[in-house]
């Protein structure tokens, strides 16, 4: 009787303590980390452009671009953030913002994470992101050194 009683008590107060646990509310989740705000976009802009899918799109794979593509497409909403964060918008860069929008729609409307060869729709969205990443870069380091 003695043992049962022991097993009694000692299931309650494992009960309590795994209650208890349940209670906890943990870590508190950070902001989304896969949209950079618009102070890391130069940083963001340097990696995006050091990828092999920017640097010669005519010659990838469209779907071992995926990924990239991916990161350009949340990298937009920074840019369309930055244009939009001064007391007046920046119209030229909102715009580039907007093209790039369009150049990734291009990409995934055509189905290119399946692709697997270079050429037509895909070669010339992942072209068309290449290029206007390269102006809204200039235009981003201009702001930076012109204030």
């Amino acid at each position: 009787m003695r043992t049962r009683s022991s097993l009694v008590a000692l299931s309650g107060i494992l009960a309590l303590a795994l209650a208890g646990c349940g209670n906890e509310a943990g870590p508190t989740p950070g902001p989304n980390p896969g949209t950079p705000g618009p102070d890391a976009l130069p940083i963001k802009l340097d990696a995006l452009s050091a990828d092999a899918c920017y640097a010669s799109p005519e010659t990838q794979l469209p779907k071992g671009c995926e990924k990239y593509v991916t990161e350009v497409g949340g990298t937009a909403g920074a840019v369309h953030q930055r244009a939009r964060q001064g007391k007046t918008v920046d119209r030229p860069l909102d715009g580039e913002a907007g093209g790039l929008d369009q150049a990734v729609g291009s990409f995934r409307a055509a189905g290119c994470t399946t692709v697997p060869a270079p050429g037509g729709a895909c070669t010339k969205a992942l072209t068309d992101i290449a290029e206007v990443l390269a102006s809204i870069k200039k235009m981003v380091n201009q702001q930076a050194t012109t204030g």
